[in-house]
């Protein structure tokens, strides 16, 4: 359990907005809860799922909906970043310079923060359908040069 007492924003208000899928909200409390002063966590998806005891894909659905969000950054394979707005820190003065330090366009209280969001989660839900429409075409054409292929041969005898 985290023994840090400072949070640079009370973000519940924001988090309600957004409406994230509820395994989003569940990974968020429980990265939070284990995360150290700036918010770094060292916990690789299958320990997360565990701890949540959900699937992995359906960690991953999480984990993406908060990057997407700009609540959570995965720094690499095992370790994420908790936005610098929602982490904890052991003193307000270290909360407050990793809030000054952090990109503008990664802050919480911009007044198009719900609204960009939003626009993400449809540009990736637009790059899925795009992919699967490549998937399908090139299904379709492998399938009608099998086809092609089969209609080109002939008995010989």
């Amino acid at each position: 359990m985290s023994t840090l007492k400072w949070s640079a924003t009370n973000a519940d208000s924001l988090l309600a907005d957004l409406d994230l899928p509820p395994a989003a909200y569940r990974a968020l409390l429980k990265l939070r809860a284990r995360s150290e002063a700036g918010g770094r966590i060292a916990m690789d998806q299958a320990t997360l799922g565990a701890l949540l005891g959900l699937s992995r894909p359906s960690v991953n659905a999480a984990l993406r909906e908060l990057e997407l969000a700009k609540l959570v950054k995965k720094v690499r394979n095992g370790v994420y970043q908790i936005n610098p707005m929602l982490a904890g820190y052991n003193s307000p003065e270290d909360a407050l310079g990793a809030v000054k330090a952090m990109p503008k366009a990664d802050r919480l209280d911009s007044k198009t923060y719900v609204t960009d969001y939003h626009r993400a989660v449809a540009a990736y839900q637009d790059q899925l359908a795009e992919q699967r429409k490549k998937r399908a075409a090139a299904a379709a054409a492998k399938k009608a040069a099998a086809a092609k292929r089969r209609g080109s041969l002939h008995a010989v005898g």
